[in-house]
C-alpha cells in the first residue's frame, strides 16, 4: 500500500459538540459583530447569537425535540441559519439542510428520507413547504420572517439551555443531501466529531486574526458554506457577512465597504473577478484572499485573476461526504493548478482501474481516510459500502495525482471523463482552456455519444456580451493547445451554462439535452 501521508503537523480534536466548538469564543468578544446580514444591515454579535441559539435549543428541548429528532432548515444565507442550525445542534438534534429554491417534490423527497418532523422556512418558500409536507411526518412549520401562513420560528424560543449530551463520534448533527460519486442525493450523515475535526484541520491552511471579516455568498446548505464559511470563520471568533445569493456589483460593494479579507468562491466567481470589467470600479485592497473551491480551477484563470485583484488566490478540495475539506492551499505555498496540501490527519492513496496504488505524480483515483469522512450514507448502506470500503477508505471518484511536494492536482471526475476512441479526455481540462479564450465568458464540455468514436467532446460556449466568435474559432484555439484526442468536435453557443447552488457545472443536464435531441 502506497500512502501519501498530511506533510502537517496531526492535530487534536476536542470531544465537544460542534456548537459548543463554534461558540467558544464568544464569551471573550461579546460585542463584536458575528453575523451583518448583507442585505439589511442587520447585525448579530457574538452574545446575541449565543443567547438565541441557547433560547432555541431551550424551546426545542422543552416541546421534546432532541437527540433522535430532524430539522429541515430551508433558507438563503441570513444570520437566523445559523440561530436555527445551532438551536437544533444544541438541543442535541438534527438538522437536515435544504436547497430553498427546491420545489415541492424534491423538498418531499428530503423530508421524507430525513423522517423530519419540524421545517423552517424562509417566508418566501413557505406556500412551497407547505404543499411539499404532505404525506411526510412534518407537523409543524414555522417561518423566517413575516407569513401569514404560520408562525415565526421566534415563537419557539424558551429558557436558554446548554448543550443536551450527546457523543459526538456517534450523534448525527447535520445530514446534507449529496449525490456522491453516483446515484440520486442521498442523506450524508455527519456527526459532531466530523465537524468539529475539520474545522481543527482547516484551519492549517485558513489562518484568522480576531479582526478579519468573511463575505458568504455561498450557500449555507451546501456543506461548502456550512463549514468553511459559517461554522469556520465563527469558530475563529470573526464576522460573517451574508448574502442570500451572488450579485457581483453587490459582493464588490459589500467587500469594499465592511473591508473584507476573505472572499470564499467557485470557478465561476473567480472568473468574473478575473475578466468583468465592473472590478476596476472597486477597492478591493482589503482583500487577503481568495479562496476556490467546489471544482477544479485552472491554472491560467487562477494566475489571472490574481493579477487582477492584487490578492493571493488559493484552491481547496473536499465533498460533503468529507464534512468537507481534505486539501487546502498554504497561503504563501500555492502552486498554480493545485488544491493544496492534505489537511492535518488526512491520508490519501492515488488507486488506479485494478485497485493498485499508485505513486508521485501518477493518475488514478483520489481515495481519502480521516476523521473527516462521514458516518455513512442515512438509510442506505448498500451506497455507504460502495462509497468506504472495509478499511475506512473512502473513494472519492475524482481522478487525482499527488507531487513530490505533497501538493494534489484534481485531473478530472471519475464519472464524467469522456472517452474518445478509447482515450480519456477530462473535460475540465478543456474548460479551463477555453475560458481563457479572449471571447469566452464561461464555459462546459461534455462528450456526446458517436458511434465511431465512443464519445466526442462538445463545448458549450458563452460568449462575452461584447466579443465574437465562431465554433471554428474555438475549435482552432484548443487544437494548438491539446493533443489531437483532446480536441473539441462540437461547439453550440449558449446565453448560459446550467450550474448549481454552490456553483458547480451541472453537466448531467447538458447530457440529458443531447440525449433528448438524438432520442
Amino acid at each position: 500500500m502506497i500512502v501519501h501521508p498530511s506533510t502537517l503537523p496531526d492535530r487534536e480534536t476536542p470531544p465537544v459538540s460542534v456548537t459548543d466548538f463554534v461558540l467558544r469564543l464568544a464569551d471573550d468578544k461579546p460585542d463584536t459583530p458575528a453575523m451583518i446580514d448583507g442585505a439589511s444591515g442587520r447585525v448579530v454579535t457574538f452574545a446575541e447569537l449565543k443567547r438565541l441559539v441557547s433560547s432555541l435549543a431551550g424551546g426545542l428541548a422543552a416541546r421534546g425535540f432532541g437527540p433522535g429528532s430532524t430539522l429541515a432548515l430551508i433558507a438563503p444565507n441570513m444570520p437566523d441559519y445559523a440561530i436555527v442550525f445551532h438551536g437544533v445542534a444544541r438541543a442535541g438534534g438534527t438538522v437536515t439542510t435544504v436547497n430553498p429554491v427546491y420545489n415541492a417534490a424534491e423538498i418531499r423527497h428530503q423530508l421524507n428520507d430525513s423522517e423530519a418532523t419540524i421545517a423552517v422556512a424562509f417566508a418566501d418558500a413557505i406556500p412551497t413547504v407547505l404543499e411539499a409536507i404532505e404525506g411526510t411526518d412534518v407537523r409543524e412549520v414555522y417561518s423566517i420572517g413575516a407569513s401569514d401562513d404560520c408562525a415565526s420560528y421566534e415563537t419557539l424560543m424558551g429558557d436558554p439551555i446548554e448543550q443536551v449530551p450527546v457523543d459526538p463520534e456517534e450523534a448525527v448533527v447535520v445530514l446534507p443531501y449529496s449525490s456522491g460519486t453516483t446515484g440520486l442525493p442521498k442523506g450524508v450523515m455527519l456527526t459532531h466529531h466530523n465537524l468539529v475535526a475539520n474545522l481543527v484541520q482547516a484551519n492549517a491552511a485558513l489562518v484568522y486574526d480576531e479582526t478579519d471579516v468573511a463575505l458568504a455568498v455561498l450557500p449555507f446548505f451546501h456543506i461548502y458554506g456550512m463549514q468553511v464559511l459559517m461554522n469556520g470563520v465563527l469558530a475563529e471568533g470573526c464576522t460573517v457577512i451574508t448574502l442570500p445569493r451572488f450579485d457581483l456589483v453587490q459582493a464588490l460593494t459589500l467587500i469594499q465597504d465592511h473591508k473584507v479579507t476573505a472572499f470564499y468562491a467557485v470557478p465561476p466567481m473567480v472568473l468574473a473577478f478575473a475578466k468583468q470589467p465592473v472590478i476596476d470600479n472597486f477597492d478591493l485592497s482589503s482583500l487577503k484572499f481568495i479562496f476556490s473551491g467546489a471544482a477544479p480551477l485552472g491554472a491560467e484563470l487562477q494566475e489571472e485573476c490574481e493579477a487582477r485583484v492584487g490578492c493571493p488566490v488559493i484552491q481547496g478540495y473536499g465533498m460533503t461526504e468529507l464534512s468537507p475539506i481534505t486539501h487546502a492551499t498554504l497561503v504563501g505555498d500555492q502552486k498554480a493548478g493545485s488544491i493544496g496540501v492534505a489537511m492535518p490527519g488526512t491520508s490519501v492513496r492515488i488507486v488506479n482501474d485494478d485497485g493498485q496504488d499508485l505513486g508521485i505524480d501518477a493518475e488514478g483515483e483520489m481515495w481519502i481516510r480521516g476523521p473527516q469522512v462521514m458516518k455513512g450514507y442515512l438509510n442506505n448502506p448498500t451506497a455507504t459500502a460502495d462509497t468506504i470500503d472495509s478499511d475506512g477508505w473512502l473513494h472519492t471518484g475524482d481522478v487525482a495525482k499527488v507531487d513530490s511536494d505533497g501538493h494534489a492536482y484534481i485531473v478530472d471526475r471519475v464519472k464524467e471523463l469522456i472517452k474518445y476512441k478509447g482515450f480519456q479526455v477530462p473535460p475540465a481540462e478543456l474548460e479551463a482552456l477555453i475560458v481563457t479564450h479572449p471571447a469566452v465568458a464561461d464555459v462546459a464540455v461534455i462528450g456526446v455519444d458517436d458511434t465511431e468514436a465512443g464519445e466526442l467532446p462538445k463545448a458549450f460556449v458563452v460568449l462575452k456580451s461584447d466579443a465574437e466568435a465562431t465554433a471554428d474559432d474555438i475549435q482552432d484555439f484548443v487544437a494548438e493547445r491539446v493533443t489531437s484526442y483532446k480536441k473539441v468536435r462540437i461547439v453550440e453557443f449558449r446565453d448560459e451554462i446550467p450550474k448549481s447552488a454552490s456553483g458547480k457545472i451541472l453537466r448531467r443536464f447538458l447530457r440529458d439535452e443531447e440525449r433528448a435531441k438524438r432520442a
